[in-house]
């Protein structure tokens, strides 16, 4: 795997089994992203909840120049199935605290992107940190020549917004932890 679909997961976090496997049981590809998060599972999560009201990423390119919030806002946590997420994503499975999986359902973003699915999950890190770890299930076995190409530009487009959201989430979550 090159760093496009591997960033910062190591082969343990890799050979897991993760929710969107039931979900997009026949990807293409599969991407993975993780980041280690000085803050309980708890803290982590809720900042991960924050998802439903912005993607954290680069705003001016993905949530219309809006900034994502830097406060928990009332509410987010409070999940149900078939909630959006970042616009163009729906949850399809959560476990407080462990992971929310989500579909891109937004049509112009399936078709710009192709199928995805994803599972953000929390894991204990030891040593009194948090796992973030991302699978996402790329794209449909059987794709055509351009699929493949199209996911090989996605990939380190992907990597260059996800690394961006989760750290962000990261030092958020550390600096909720901090406090008194």
């Amino acid at each position: 795997m090159s760093v496009a679909t591997a960033w910062g997961v190591d082969a343990e976090e890799m050979a897991a089994a993760y929710p969107c496997d039931q979900v997009a049981p026949n990807p293409a590809e599969v991407w993975f992203r993780a980041v280690s998060v000085r803050a309980p599972r708890p803290t982590t999560f809720r900042w991960l909840c924050q998802l439903k009201t912005a993607p954290y990423s680069y705003d001016l390119l993905d949530n219309h120049g809006r900034p994502s919030p830097r406060v928990l806002t009332p509410g987010a946590e409070h999940l149900a199935t078939g909630q959006r997420f970042m616009t163009i994503f729906e949850l399809v499975d959560f476990g407080p605290d462990d992971h929310l999986t989500l579909r891109m359902t937004a049509p112009k973003a399936v078709a710009a992107f192709g199928p995805l699915t994803l599972t953000y999950a929390v894991r204990d890190g030891g040593s009194g940190t948090t796992r973030l770890v991302v699978k996402l299930d790329v794209g449909e076995a059987g794709d055509g020549l351009l699929c493949r190409a199209r996911r090989r530009v996605l990939a380190w487009g992907d990597l260059f917004m996800m690394r961006r959201q989760l750290t962000t989430l990261r030092r958020l979550a550390e600096t909720a932890a901090a406090e008194p």
